[in-house]
């Protein structure tokens, strides 16, 4: 298996843990979507292990393009994320199990087993979200991109950002608190992965919210 994930010390721990059974190997790890995709169409894993907040290309178009790259890898959402447009999205996305970060490394090591049988994992505590949402939209042939998880109202906080507003003016602009918009900035980086205004502006121009 491939284990994606930016922070070295919790690929390292991962790596422990799945070695540790005995019935899993680990033949690469990356710790941005980019690299994720190139070590996929090179090492062909079985299973990619995958964080939705990454760096350079985020999980969702990551998992696109892996499944692009290698159509036998199956891929396990690793996450902190438990909302359902999160779960919804990496399903669409073509993602075939989804577990939480607070799981147990039990826990873990099975789905991981279950998903290389191909079966579809689910942490207990979103697997309501596909029985609510029927497939989870899997079955409309459709697939999402991070983009399109984004609400409204961030929307127009990644456009006015990238116009080159400030907190405060965002605030009045939208009617908010400063304090708020900035909730949403943090929340729009962990979300695209970009680590700075300047990364979010490169995203929005790439998206077409405002002109080059």
């Amino acid at each position: 298996m491939l284990i994606v994930e930016d922070h070295t010390i919790l690929r390292e721990g991962l790596r422990a843990l799945l070695s540790a059974g005995g019935d899993v190997e680990v033949v690469g790890e990356a710790e941005d979507g980019l690299e994720a995709v190139r070590a996929t169409a090179s090492l062909q894993p079985d299973v990619v292990l995958l964080d939705l907040s990454l760096p350079r290309m985020n999980g969702l178009d990551a998992i696109r393009d892996i499944k692009r790259a290698s159509a036998k890898t199956r891929v396990l959402v690793l996450t902190v994320h438990q909302e359902e447009e999160y779960v919804q999205a990496a399903l669409r996305a073509g993602a075939d199990g989804y577990v939480l970060k607070d799981s147990t490394s039990t826990e873990l090591a099975k789905a991981v087993r279950e998903v290389r049988q191909g079966k579809r994992v689910l942490s207990r505590q979103v697997s309501a979200c596909v029985i609510e949402g029927g497939d989870g939209g899997v079955g409309d042939g459709s697939v999402r991109t991070m983009f399109d998880t984004l609400t409204q109202r961030e929307r127009e906080v990644l456009k006015l950002l990238a116009e080159g507003h400030k907190n405060r003016q965002i605030a009045d602009l939208l009617c908010i608190s400063p304090k708020t918009a900035e909730k949403h900035r943090e929340k729009l980086m962990r979300k695209l992965g970009r680590n700075d205004v300047a990364g979010l502006t490169a995203y929005a121009i790439e998206r077409g919210l405002v002109g080059r």
